[in-house]
């Protein structure tokens, strides 16, 4: 199997349990503090995210199972893309003239064109069996309200899409594709929730955020009693979902006798495709005390990991979401309209948050020009072009690759491409004109945005 391009897993080798990191948190000398009420500030119990999800999910967040059973329904919705083929770059070495070995998971096949449909099929599925009829969400690129609509239309469920402003003017044909699985999309700030009147009175001509979509989609599902809420990250259950990536990474790998791997690397926003990819590596250092060093690649525009500080925070701008402990940026910051939208959150994930903390992973920023030009040196290589979002993965794959040849060391790396940009071309084509701005964002911008954090004992 050594010499193939693609190695491949039939369905039968299809996870059949999600990997819950919650319980070997212990082992890896990690804490993850409790998430806290926004008004009491004390520990919020089930029925405080009752109004939000539904009582399966909620069970899921605050589970410490090592393994939670994926349902027959989803599993059989998953062969659809699922087992996701793994694929030796072999081109791109030659390319990039490094002794390493670049392997890398492709999630691209999904019918939404990412790794978001893992999360988006057993959220819908959760909701349609407790009777949901309505949920709300919000999306940057629009990959997760892609994903829900589909999930929702698999499921019989009306789906309500808050797409982050400069996004809807982005990437129309991501809204088309959010459509045409019948959802109804809105750009958000928008006038339809008190939360996104109050963004538009203060600055009429907002490019929005993730924050500010979070916010409106809370509120609705709040106020709706036919209405839940799904997150396309951040959460622990989301990150749960995800598992089988990495799952079939490890399974892959053995069936290419392939070395246990250097380096992992994965893009990071939120933190679902990452974790997803990066946790089941280590359950492993748990089991069989195998390391790898594991890389989170952020946008310098939005760097929550590298210059955000590790505290108490809302995962919404109008404060209605329940307080975490994550790496933040604040909940007012407002990104610069930069093409990998999904990577725009003021926050990121407790669960990743927690092992950055602890030194478990490492976290590095790019520019976004550097960051496509990573990107196409990979697309012309292997001929897939990656989402924007992607790109940062494969951006740190290639300091990796070029870290071995400069140390003439046949390292093993391996990164997860967790979406194609077919519906991103606007964004490659700006950038092949020369017309993209690199963003840092302003240590000003970030000492005023940590202001607003909130006060907790």
């Amino acid at each position: 199997m050594e010499e193939s391009v693609k190695i491949l897993l039939p369905e039968s080798e299809l996870p059949t349990h999600w990997y819950n990191l919650n319980a070997d948190l212990g082992a890896l000398g990690v804490e993850l503090p409790p998430v806290l009420h926004p008004g009491t500030k004390q520990p919020v119990g089930p029925a405080d995210l009752a109004p939000l999800f539904p009582e399966a999910l909620i069970a899921q967040e605050v589970s410490t199972e090592r393994y939670i059973e994926i349902p027959e329904p989803v599993r059989d919705v998953y062969r659809l893309w699922r087992p996701t083929p793994l694929f030796r770059a072999r081109r791109w070495e030659k390319a990039l003239d490094t002794p390493a070995r670049i392997y890398y998971k492709y999630e691209g096949v999904s019918p939404t064109g990412s790794h978001k449909p893992n999360t988006a099929v057993p959220q819908a599925y959760y909701n349609a069996q407790e009777g949901v009829r309505r949920i709300t969400t919000e999306t940057g690129a629009g990959q997760w309200g892609s994903a829900l609509s589909f999930a929702c239309q698999v499921f019989g469920l009306e789906c309500k899409v808050y797409m982050v402003r400069v996004s809807y003017e982005q990437k129309p044909y991501r809204r088309v594709l959010m459509q045409a699985w019948g959802a109804t999309v809105v750009p958000s700030p928008s006038a339809e929730t008190e939360a996104g009147r109050r963004v538009l009175a203060e600055d009429p001509d907002s490019t929005g955020s993730l924050g500010i979509a979070i916010s409106e989609a809370v509120e609705e599902a709040a106020t709706r009693a036919d209405t839940k809420y799904a997150l396309g990250s951040v959460l622990n259950h989301v990150l749960l979902h995800q598992t089988v990536i990495g799952q079939e990474v490890i399974r892959q790998l053995e069936l290419a006798g392939a070395d246990w791997p250097d380096v992992i690397v994965g893009c990071v926003g939120g933190g679902s495709n990452f974790a997803g990819f990066a946790f089941p590596f280590l359950a492993e250092r748990v089991r069989s005390g195998r390391t790898t060093r594991i890389v989170a690649v952020e946008p310098t525009a939005a760097p929550s990991l590298t210059r955000g500080v590790y505290a108490y925070d809302f995962g919404d701008t109008a404060r209605l979401t329940p307080l975490v402990k994550m790496y933040t940026l604040g909940h007012d910051f407002i990104p610069a309209p930069i093409h990998a939208g999904g990577l725009r959150y003021h926050g990121m994930s407790p669960q990743v948050s927690a092992l950055y903390a602890a030194g478990l992973i490492e976290a590095r920023s790019v520019p976004q020009n550097p960051m496509f030009a990573a990107a196409l040196s990979f697309a012309r290589s292997e001929g897939i072009v990656p989402a924007p979002e992607a790109g940062h993965a494969v951006w740190g794959a290639m300091q990796e690759a070029l870290a071995a040849r400069e140390a003439g060391e046949a390292r093993t790396i391996v990164f997860n491409l967790c979406g194609h940009g077919h519906f991103d071309l606007s964004a490659y084509e700006a950038y092949l004109a020369g017309k993209l701005e690199d963003y840092e964002y302003p240590e000003e911008a970030v000492r005023k945005s940590l202001e607003a954090l909130p006060q907790i004992d």
